[in-house]
């Protein structure tokens, strides 16, 4: 497996990758019609078009030239964040290469180039529900922010979104 900055090519297999993770992870906690109707093109291209504007960073990992997972980081989104904070904006692993070490490398390259760009911390959201990346940031280093709750509604149902804060040094 190697890990290296993405190109317009790896854009297909970006788009591909989150939509099989998102319809894997999110099946016990998102409608399940909502995830049969996510569109890979869509997908490609807002990836195709943050790729050109050069925000996020995009990082991918690729196994034989496959991508079987991404992350996707830049200056932090939220109202009133200091200049000092980075942000993972979207973070997937294709759900075959879960647990095999793959969303790790990700996880500390993103930080040694995050560490590069001189942010001091990062934050990521995700929804409360989801244990399986919960405990992986947890694994990570990253911390609960217990007041950041907000409710989103996604594919027309209401779900908790939780902050998560890690240290960069």
């Amino acid at each position: 497996m190697k890990i290296q900055r993405a190109v317009s090519e790896d854009v297909p297999a970006i788009a591909r990758a989150q939509v099989r993770s998102w319809q894997a992870a999110y099946e016990r906690i998102m409608p399940a019609d909502h995830l049969a109707t996510l569109s890979v093109e869509k997908r490609e291209a807002l990836w195709r078009e943050l790729l050109m504007r050069g925000a996020p960073e995009l990082l991918v990992a690729k196994d034989n030239e496959y991508i079987i997972g991404f992350v996707a980081f830049g200056r932090c989104r939220d109202e009133g964040a200091p200049a000092s904070r980075a942000e993972i904006w979207a973070f997937y692993v294709i759900p075959s290469h879960w647990s095999q070490g793959v969303g790790t490398q990700l996880w500390k390259q993103a930080r040694e180039r995050m560490q590069e760009m001189e942010y001091h911390d990062v934050s990521l959201w995700v929804l409360a529900d989801n244990t399986r990346a919960t405990h992986f940031y947890t694994r990570m280093g990253f911390e609960l922010d217990e007041d950041s709750a907000k409710e989103v509604v996604i594919g027309g149902k209401a779900l908790s979104e939780v902050r998560y804060l890690a240290q960069l040094g």
